[in-house]
């Protein structure tokens, strides 16, 4: 009996100790959305899985290129990536496609954060124009996209270097065009340059042009501007007659995990409404999925979509697979002619 006894005890220390090596590991960014994800949807899928979740990170190209060199063995269960630059997973190989019967809550999504059958927003943001109301010439309200070619702004406008996509999608719609046919378009961007001052490659960077006024008007991820008001900076977001930049940040399931299963509680965790209004709440961004209860002061923001309605009308949304294809294209273009 005894013997018995000792041999199940044993038994029980190895589940338990093969139950403690298990983890998912989660691809996503560091600092604050690192932060973010582990103080929401981590929590909720440890707490009903007792599996503990890990993150890698690094910058969004960054990481897709290693995805790539690392396809036949991934090092990642889930993978988090914009919405664009997910379709050149998924032309990889490098996303499984989606069961969504082991994802119940999907059955809420909203149609426009249904990215592809590979991956689904997690939250949406806008890029549009910020701008410090102490340093802009007088009378500038930036009503119109219009408005960033104003001679007033010479040597004002800061953009970011990694997406040329934001102006480009400006552009076309300014001069009537689709987003396809962006070359007509090359002479109103050219227009632009006089306007330009800096360029940005991060967050961090973006931040410090905006705080030191170095560039007072940028286009700017909408979070980073309701982040830069609440330390004092004296900074407004405008939304312009024509619409913002509709931006999704998406998750998804890397091809080859051997935790399928788990992954689909994760992603099915990510979408859950109270996860969702956590996120909004603390990334100051906008739930994808119907029914979540948006916190007042964060569905007052300019850029905030708290209803399906509010996607469809007031952003301005490119085709992902479009933008994932010319991506490269674009910033070779901007590089060579907008930024020297």
């Amino acid at each position: 009996m005894r013997k018995f006894v000792t041999a199940v005890l044993a038994s029980m220390l190895m589940s338990g100790a093969a139950l403690a090596q298990e983890k998912l590991v989660v691809n996503g960014w560091g600092g604050p959305f690192q932060a973010l994800v582990m103080a929401t949807v981590a929590k909720k899928f440890t707490k009903e899985t007792g599996v503990p979740v890990e993150i890698v990170t690094g910058g969004t190209i960054d990481r897709l290129n290693r995805a790539r060199v690392v396809k036949d063995n991934p090092e990642s269960d889930v993978t988090f990536t914009t919405s664009h630059v997910g379709w050149l997973y998924v032309n990889d190989g490098l996303f499984e496609k989606l069961d969504f019967s082991k994802i119940p809550n999907a059955k809420n999504l909203i149609p426009k954060a249904k990215a592809s059958d590979y991956h689904l927003g997690f939250y949406g943001y806008i890029y549009s124009i910020a701008y410090r109301t102490d340093l802009v010439p007088p009378g500038v309200t930036f009503a119109s996209w219009q408005e960033l070619w104003k001679p007033e702004l010479k040597g004002m406008i800061g953009l970011a270097d990694f997406d040329a996509s934001h102006i480009i999608k400006v552009a076309t719609l300014l001069d009537g065009k689709p987003l396809e046919d962006w070359e007509a378009a090359q002479p109103k961007l050219m227009a632009l340059k006089p306007n330009l001052k800096a360029f940005y490659s991060n967050s961090a960077t973006s931040i410090q042009l905006m705080s030191s006024g170095e560039t007072p008007v940028q286009v700017l991820l909408s979070s980073n501007a309701y982040n830069m008001m609440a330390q004092g900076v004296p900074l407004k977001l405008a939304v312009p007659k024509e619409g913002a930049i509709l931006g999704l940040d998406t998750i998804a399931i890397t091809k080859g995990t051997k935790k399928l299963e788990l992954a689909y509680k994760f992603v099915n965790a990510a979408l859950d409404p109270q996860v969702q209004a956590e996120v909004s709440k603390m990334q100051k961004a906008s739930p994808v999925v119907v029914g979540v209860a948006v916190d007042p002061d964060i569905a007052k923001l300019p850029g905030i979509f708290s209803s399906a309605e509010q996607w469809d009308k007031d952003a301005l949304v490119s085709n992902d697979k479009v933008r994932a294809e010319m991506l490269g294209k674009w910033n070779a273009w901007f590089a060579k002619n907008m930024m020297n």
